[in-house]
Parts: C-alpha cells; sequence; structure tokens
C-alpha cells in the first residue's frame, strides 16, 4: 500500500505541469506518441472500446481520439489530479470516462478490443508486470490489441549505462527547471524498468501472439501484442 500511495502522490504533486514537460523529457516525443500511434492504428483496424491504462492526463488516448473518435474510452488511473487534467482535455466529450483505480490491483469492468498504456507500467516489479499481463489477455477480445509505450532498460549493464548517461545529460541541458529535476530525481526512484527482451517474453509467455517491438529509441519503445 506504501508503495502505491507513493506513486500516486509523486503524480498528483505534479499533475497540472505533466504535459508541458513532456518534450524535455522524452527527446523522441513525436516519434514516440505521433508517428507510432498513427503507424499502429494502421494494422490494428478499427476499435470500438478502448482502456488506457496509466492514462494520466489522457496524453496518449488523446493520440488515439485522432484515428478513433467513436471509440468508448476508459482512462484508467491511481492519480486523481492527472485524471481532472485529463477531464479538462476531454471536456463536452461523452465517450470518454474515468476511473481512479490501481490497475496492479484491479481492471475496469467489461471488455476492450485495444488497451494502450504509457510510462506507467515500468512502475510495477516484473512479476506484477506479468500477472497483469495475463489479467489483460483475458480482458481483451479475440483479435484486439495491447500496445505498451514504455521506458526500459537494456539486457547489457554497460550498454544501460550508456544510455542513462545520455538520456540524463539531455534531461540537464533540456531547460527542466531545478524543481522540474529534483521531482524527476524522487519519480525515477519508484521506476521498476525491465528490458524490451524480458517484457516480450512475458507477453508470450501468458499467451499473446504477434509480439513485437514497434519503436525503439534510447529508453523509450512500444511493444505491440495481439490476443
Amino acid at each position: 500500500m506504501k508503495e502505491k500511495s507513493t506513486i500516486e502522490e509523486q503524480f498528483n504533486l505534479i499533475a497540472n505541469e505533466y504535459d508541458s514537460g513532456r518534450r524535455k523529457f522524452i527527446p523522441c516525443f513525436d516519434d514516440y506518441y505521433e508517428k507510432t500511434t498513427a503507424f499502429a492504428a494502421s494494422f490494428i483496424g478499427e476499435k470500438h472500446r478502448i482502456l488506457d491504462l496509466g492514462s494520466g492526463t489522457g496524453l496518449l488516448a488523446m493520440y488515439y481520439f485522432h484515428h478513433y473518435p467513436q471509440a468508448d474510452y476508459i482512462l484508467a488511473d491511481v492519480a486523481s489530479e492527472m485524471l481532472n487534467v485529463a477531464r479538462q482535455r476531454f471536456e463536452h466529450i461523452s465517450n470518454v470516462n474515468y476511473s481512479v483505480i490501481d490497475y496492479a490491483r484491479e481492471l475496469p469492468d467489461g471488455n476492450f478490443d485495444l488497451v494502450i498504456s504509457a510510462l506507467s507500467i515500468h512502475h510495477l516489479a516484473n512479476e506484477q508486470k506479468q500477472e497483469l499481463f495475463r489479467k489483460l489477455k483475458n480482458k481483451i477480445t479475440p483479435g484486439g490489441w495491447f500496445i505498451n509505450y514504455d521506458q526500459f532498460c537494456c539486457e547489457s549493464k554497460e550498454m544501460d549505462e550508456f544510455v542513462n548517461t545520455h538520456w540524463i545529460k539531455h534531461l540537464y541541458n533540456s531547460g527542466l527547471s531545478e524543481t522540474e529535476l529534483e521531482r524527476w530525481q524522487e519519480r525515477r526512484k519508484l521506476d521498476r524498468e525491465c528490458s524490451v527482451e524480458e517484457e516480450i517474453a512475458m507477453l508470450k509467455k501468458c499467451g499473446y501472439e504477434s509480439v513485437e517491438c514497434i519503436y525503439l529509441c534510447g529508453k523509450f519503445a512500444v511493444i505491440a501484442a495481439r490476443v
């Protein structure tokens, strides 16, 4: 419970400024969010019910909304203040709904054609990740997809040090304030990164098909898995 509370507190703290700093924290922002989402939408087909896990301010859901404006969305997050920002983003849009929930413990009711997530699942330990993937597989309709935009470590310790050093240098030269960097350092303590290869193996073990990394740049990757 303490770890959940810490994650909730850290992300509630930065809710109103979260989006403005994304481009500084993610050097490959446009490719990561916009272009990869357009690519995913080109092969996953029409979707009617979409779940966004760890949705935060609804940033990733916004990119999917451009492709699937008629779909019903559930934005799920443990941090209520983050979802309040999402409510402002999708104000007056009736097919976007919200769930304040710890998805590591429970998932919203019903089944989904598509489950998406961005920069959230890496806060779970590996055994929690695999249990989540198992539960999600039972929530996704046959032929549906799970697409995870996340932060990963490298399999090689040496390469991981190179990638982390490069990213940290970028952050300290990005124009982020001292307060933003201090808060990032606190959030970083909550990270439980795995490698892309480890996550793909977990998904295959849970029975997903067509599991592939469809984007990779430094610490940021997108994995797509079909049910």
